[in-house]
């Protein structure tokens, strides 16, 4: 879905600079944690959206609401002696760090500061204003946060979700995964074209955003 109007791509430009800094320096600060000092040596220990911004990317998030970041480079060679969980736990951090962003964003519509009802009628009255109003960008805010924690924690690679899935798998699956690792980047693009991605992160996407906005 394509979305152009300029108040809301406004409040996503805002929200560019915050969401993916934020998820990449997670992975960054956790590969950091269990003694790789991959992510530092390549100044992505940092919240400096230059560091961590893609290009196609963030063009993709402005206009279609979902995109991607420059990938942290970590070690998992470093990461497998200090723990077989290490890299497992750095790509949650990214996810997890999406999450949380998106709890802390439905604390004043929760709390009554803000309502719901006002995030979707600036949603609605969008074309009409340049400028975002705050329920909208919080609830745009929040909106991403769980799009891209969805996108990021499915099975595939380069996806997080493949080597969070690794390691839980047994080793049958993790295989099958290794297996599929190649073609990850073109079953993700079969996925969205065929418009099957809606059907996999929307249920959870609708209930998750009712929890968090009510």
């Amino acid at each position: 879905m394509f979305d152009l109007d300029p108040s809301s791509l406004f409040a996503r430009l805002i929200i560019l600079f915050i969401v993916f800094p934020v998820h990449e320096l997670a992975h960054a600060l956790t590969a950091d944690y269990f003694g790789d000092d991959t992510p530092r040596v390549n100044g992505r220990l940092t919240l400096n959206p230059l560091a961590h911004l893609d290009p196609i990317g963030s063009l993709l998030l402005l206009v279609a609401w979902f995109g991607w970041a420059k990938p942290v480079p970590v070690n998992p060679y470093t990461l497998q002696r200090k723990s077989p969980a290490a890299l497992m736990w750095v790509s949650l951090a990214g996810p997890a760090s999406n999450l949380l962003m998106a709890i802390l964003a439905a604390i004043p519509f929760r709390l009554g500061l803000v309502s719901k009802y006002d995030a979707a009628l600036a949603m609605f009255q969008a074309a009409n204003n340049f400028f975002p109003t705050l329920p909208q960008i919080l609830y745009i805010f929040i909106y991403i946060n769980l799009l891209l924690m969805l996108f990021n924690l499915i099975p595939i690679a380069p996806l997080d979700g493949e080597k969070i899935a690794e390691y839980f798998f047994p080793p049958s699956w993790s295989r099958f995964l290794e297996t599929i690792r190649p073609y990850g980047s073109l079953i993700l693009m079969a996925i969205v074209l065929l418009g099957i991605l809606g059907r996999i992160i929307g249920p959870p996407l609708n209930l998750l955003m009712t929890l968090l906005v009510g």
